[in-house]
């Protein structure tokens, strides 16, 4: 491990606002619809499902802008901002002449970027006199930030946990439940959703998509409950733009400008974070960089997924979404990105990727690992199963500087580390980890009926 540079902002610094992408787009996202009548949402077709604040900022595509309460801002500077750090001993490893830097989203109390989504939509619950909140998670960094964030404005947390997740993590469902969340493994016996899957499917092993169903059906079931959601969503992408806000002063004082920025990709929460504030420039014509999603060689919906109006779960009770998808029935392979087996991708960034605005790669799981090695040993942080796809981009993208001689600007965002994940760096130091790829044929036959217009 050699010495690299952090650059470091003060919390004067923290973004006083979020910031909107939509109304900037050279073109918008086509409306969610509602799945019974068929027609645009309004505001309040989603009050019964999520805060009403949050169901505003899910459909508002006027405001650039949306100031940041201070109660959260006075979360966010227990850990916020966030450093910056020049990648010195990845760039020596790999002795290319790019300059790599990463956002580290790691130093969050609960290790990930989830928490700048967290605490706004608790907060906005519990201004509403919500009392009791759902949600779902896969590996179990959003269902951490949820529990935590729950706790501190004293609401009940039920959390649908991807059964895979739930057997492959427990430290994970551990941590939610020290913070006093309820965690039932996905699918479960406690929802219709979850019953029909197991009677149907009785090994399945379950996936964001049957999770979210749960948590959906829970919510609205329940006297003074809502839903929360810890990616795909407008309103989500939203408060993680705090990411790349803060990014973008510290490459100022770091005297660089990014060529490439680059995010994992499952739904689009950490992406969008690290990338939507840079992208505004890209808009204006005032800069030229390059975006790229990085997602699971096993789930690519960016790459290899079909542009359509699809449901963002798997029972059918969300809105129709237009994304880009494998289908709301992908059963994705377990592997240990489990933050990243979503089937569809978010309205916004499905759009900019049909407009040629953002670049997607799908990565194997055993390039992603290897890649993982890599950093942790030049950089010393172990990183999450999940930001090993943008890691492993990234080095793509440094070995291409290399190759082409030239002195590329790259930044990543790593949205969390891997220390609760070291059976996955078990698997993989073992030789046990294999990757996984799916036909075209699974594709087609998955796409073939897909709801809406």
């Amino acid at each position: 491990m050699s010495e690299s540079k952090k650059f470091i902002l003060q919390e004067r610094d923290i973004p006083t606002a979020w910031y909107n992408i939509i109304p900037s787009m050279p073109v918008k996202p086509e409306p969610m619809l509602h799945p019974g009548t068929m027609k645009p949402l309004q505001p309040e077709d989603l009050y019964p499902i999520f805060a009403e604040e949050l169901s505003r900022q899910e459909l508002n595509v006027t405001d650039s802008w949306i100031e940041i309460p201070e109660e959260v801002r006075d979360m966010y500077k227990i850990w916020r901002p966030t450093p910056l750090v020049r990648a010195r001993g990845l760039e020596k490893a790999l002795d290319t002449p790019a300059r790599i830097y990463f956002k580290n989203e790691s130093v969050s109390p609960v290790g990930s970027h989830k928490l700048n989504s967290a605490i706004p939509q608790a907060y906005f619950c519990k201004k509403q006199g919500i009392t009791n909140i759902t949600t779902e998670t896969g590996a179990g960094q959003w269902g951490a930030a949820m529990s935590l964030a729950a706790r501190h404005f004293g609401l009940e947390l039920a959390v649908y946990m991807v059964k895979v997740s739930y057997n492959q993590k427990p430290y994970r469902r551990s941590i939610m439940q020290t913070y006093g969340a309820e965690v039932i493994a996905s699918p479960s016996m406690s929802t219709r959703a979850g019953r029909k899957i197991i009677t149907d499917h009785p090994n399945y092993q379950g996936s964001l998509g049957t999770a979210i169903s749960e948590a959906v059906e829970l919510a609205t079931s329940t006297p003074n409950c809502r839903y929360v959601l810890g990616s795909v969503l407008n309103h989500v992408a939203l408060h993680q733009t705090v990411i790349g806000l803060e990014a973008e002063k510290q490459m100022a004082m770091a005297g660089d400008y990014p060529d490439i920025v680059i995010g994992c990709f499952g739904g689009g929460s950490n992406f969008s974070g690290i990338s939507f504030p840079f992208l505004r420039h890209n808009f204006s014509g005032e800069r030229h960089t390059r975006f790229i999603a990085a997602e699971p060689e096993s789930c690519p919906k960016l790459t290899r997924g079909k542009f359509h109006y699809d449901f963002g779960d798997e029972a059918g009770y969300t809105p129709l979404i237009p994304m880009l998808t494998l289908g709301h029935n992908f059963s994705p392979a377990n592997i240990h990105a489990g933050g990243l087996r979503y089937h569809g991708a978010g309205a916004v960034v499905s759009q900019l990727k049909k407009d040629g605005l953002i670049d997607a790669v799908d990565i194997p799981q055993l390039e992603t690992f290897s890649a993982a090695t890599l950093f942790a040993r030049s950089e010393g942080i172990i990183p999450a199963p999940e930001s090993s796809h943008a890691i492993a981009a990234a080095i793509r993208e440094a070995l291409r500087a290399k190759e082409e001689g030239t002195s590329k600007v790259i930044l990543f965002n790593l949205s969390g580390h891997g220390l609760i994940d070291m059976t996955a760096y078990d698997s993989y130091i073992a030789g046990d980890l294999t990757n996984h790829t799916i036909t075209q044929e699974e594709i087609d036959r998955n796409t073939a009926d897909l709801p809406g217009k």
